[in-house]
């Protein structure tokens, strides 16, 4: 089906979140967890799939909506109807700091390749699948780049980006080695791979793992700085271990470090 024409506006500049304008009939879809608020005249249901396709029968919106497991993201889907006369509003916010990044399908040949966490929301209309590596090595070597999402249709969909965003655009043959975690997305024609990164000391101590992905031009790519694996370990190094104290109060200098720092906690 067509997607629905939806305006939008992204506020906000480390905890972003997007407005969309819904015109009478007009439906956006959503992750759950994502929403933020809402007009009332606004209906949320819960579907299987994405409600890309309205005719499909039942079996395939299962088979559809079972997809998107090996995605790690739920059966279900939300999506919000604007079932009555006038213009509503509704929001959706990131999920952790970054941006949020519009992405208009029509500009990329209607599809468009993201990491399995980023997508955000998108018009009613647009598929959400996944998108199979066709190389073994990037099953085995990929992390989390191996099975992606891929978006696909003629509106327009948001994806977030963990601290901050680069957009790369790659000329044919052109080529940009990048974390595995950092890939937001990127556009059809790019293709992409894994690259051992070579050397013993590197593969020892380098401590930035062991393959790189690699992707080739022509298309566009989009970086992130902060992925939430990666924040989300270094929160979990940083958190008290064991007997609750931080690792602060194991130095030399103890309570007086956490004084002479800032630390005000007695």
């Amino acid at each position: 089906m067509n997607a629905h024409e939806i305006d939008y506006q992204i506020f906000g500049e480390e905890m972003q979140y997007v407005e969309l304008v819904l015109d009478p009939q007009e439906a956006v879809i959503a992750e759950a967890g994502n929403f933020m608020m809402m007009d009332d005249g606004i209906r949320m249901d819960t579907i299987f799939g994405d409600g890309s396709k309205e005719n499909e029968g039942f079996l395939g919106r299962v088979l559809g909506a079972g997809k998107r497991l090996l995605t790690g993201e739920s059966l279900f889907m939300t999506i919000f109807s604007n079932e009555i006369q006038g213009k509503k509003r509704i929001s959706f916010a990131s999920p952790y700091p970054g941006k949020i990044i519009p992405i208009d399908l029509t500009r990329y040949g209607n599809k468009f390749i993201c990491q399995k966490d980023a997508f955000l929301c998108a018009a009613k209309g647009v598929a959400v699948g996944i998108e199979f590596s066709k190389k073994l090595g990037r099953g085995f070597f990929g992390g989390e780049g191996f099975i992606m999402q891929k978006l696909e249709g003629d509106g327009m969909a948001f994806v977030h980006a963990g601290g901050t965003m680069a957009r790369k655009e790659l000329s044919p043959g052109e080529k940009l080695k990048i974390d595995t975690g950092c890939i937001i997305g990127f556009t059809q024609n790019i293709n992409y791979d894994i690259e051992f990164v070579g050397g013993i000391k590197n593969t020892i101590f380098g401590g930035e793992g062991l393959f790189f992905a690699t992707l080739t031009g022509p298309g566009t790519v989009y970086v992130q700085s902060l992925p939430f694996s990666r924040l989300a370990n270094r929160i979990w190094q940083a958190a008290p271990q064991g007997g609750g104290k931080d690792k602060g109060e194991g130095s030399i200098l103890g309570g007086l470090g956490d004084v002479i720092g800032g630390d005000r906690r007695f």
